[in-house]
């Protein structure tokens, strides 16, 4: 059975190319000014690896896209599954484009002009996905850990991050991110740190302690998909009675629903669903990316897998809450389910009952590599309209959605 702890490491994008932000820059202004040139091929060989390099890799900034592959002559390239026209640059084939942002893309080489090598999804980043000149970091606390009462014996690592504009005095609105190690390093895949400072900055997200927590574990026995895929309110227990008050002894924090967010990515997208859907007096707004609404936890007569969510949404009662929603078509297809189906599913469902949903259908595998490019907007979507004079909110469905029709499978990949 594949285990819920595996999703957790399809999470990232394959990065390719090993090459910082400022060597990315440079290689794309040099390989601009000559692809063929002794100064690029230099700085390609310093920044990428061999290995990289020959079996086809891609430089890319924002929507500035650069694909290529060296010593491959009859190569061939599939971008966003079509075939590209490649250039000559010496012994490199290219492929340069301007891609929408705030999207993945797609990669295949075929090294040999047939055999297919691995399909890479990469973000296109927004601007605030960088670091912005002016803005201010904020203080990402040291590793903590922690034993937890509500899972007997099981131990879990967990950091917060505080803006720069906290005061001390004002309490601040609350985001707490399932797999939270993945969300520490600012120069990572996720950019989470660079998009919450520049966000705070711009004063379009507000004042807010990011919770970054990894699962735990009892022993040597990982307990990822036991929190995170189990359909009750154990997780949501937890993070009410056992984390929360203790970053509330730390900082000052907000107690309202309307001022907590929650996220996370494939289990961690279900259990910000499951923490929302059983208590939403304590948690309104949910970033579920490549969700795993399926039947991994599914014991029939004893416990609801999340399978059942589409249902459900249906026929019981509306939640006050705010949904966005991020997959794509090359998401898993498993004896759990069909993460994709479900998905689009439980968006169809959340329309139907009019709640205030976005929902990104794209074309990627599952991994966080939508999630990654769209993070910008989508916490300007579920923050947008907050005021920190409220404690509350009724959601009610964006007009732009209101007009929109079901999603549909419109074309398949066979005939």
């Amino acid at each position: 059975m594949l285990r819920s702890h595996v999703f957790a490491a399809l999470l990232c994008p394959v990065l390719l190319a090993a090459a910082t932000d400022d060597e990315t820059v440079r290689l794309l202004a040099l390989a601009k000014k000559s692809a063929s040139g002794a100064e690029f091929r230099k700085a390609l060989q310093d920044a990428v690896p061999e290995k990289q390099r020959k079996e086809g890799t891609a430089l890319y900034y924002g929507g500035d896209f650069l694909y290529l592959i060296e010593g491959a002559p009859a190569a061939k390239l599939l971008v966003d599954g079509r075939p590209v026209r490649l250039t000559r640059g010496g012994n490199l084939l290219l492929y340069r484009t301007a891609h929408a942002t705030g999207r993945s893309h797609s990669m295949q080489w075929f090294a040999d002009g047939a055999t297919a090598g691995p399909r890479v999804d990469h973000p296109a980043y927004l601007s605030e996905n960088y670091p912005q000149p002016g803005v201010p970091q904020g203080t990402l606390s040291p590793k903590m850990s922690g034993e937890s009462k509500i899972y007997p014996g099981m131990k879990y690592d967990w950091w917060t991050y505080v803006p720069a504009q906290y005061d001390g005095s004002t309490p601040m609105a609350v985001m707490i991110w399932q797999d939270g190690g993945g969300h520490t390093n600012r120069t990572g895949a996720s950019r989470t740190l660079n998009v919450i400072d520049n966000l705070t900055h711009a004063k379009r997200i507000p004042v807010m302690i990011s919770i970054f927590i990894n699962p735990g574990a009892v022993g040597g026995e990982r307990l990822r998909s036991v929190q995170y895929d189990s359909v009750n309110d154990t997780y949501a227990r937890y993070l009410r009675d056992e984390i929360l008050p203790e970053v509330a002894g730390k900082y000052k924090i907000r107690g309202d629903s309307y001022s907590r967010a929650i996220a996370g990515n494939s289990s961690g997208g279900i259990c910000a669903f499951n923490a929302a859907w059983f208590m939403p007096d304590e948690f309104s707004r949910v970033l579920s990316r490549v969700g795993s609404f399926t039947s991994i936890q599914w014991r029939p007569g004893v416990l609801d897998g999340g399978n059942v969510y589409p249902n459900m949404v249906r026929k019981q009662a509306k939640r006050n809450i705010r949904v966005y929603m991020t997959d794509g078509s090359e998401d898993l297809e498993n004896s759990h389910g069909s993460w994709p189906l479900q998905n689009i599913q439980l968006a169809n469902s959340l329309k139907m009952r009019e709640y205030d949903f976005h929902f990104v259908f794209g074309n990627a595998q599952h991994n966080a590599a939508q999630g990654n490019a769209d993070l910008p907007a989508s916490l300007v979507w579920l923050w947008r309209d907050y005021d920190p004079s409220k404690t509350s909110q009724v959601y009610t469905m964006d007009p732009a959605e209101q007009s929109k029709p079901y999603f549909r499978v419109a074309s398949l990949n066979r005939e």
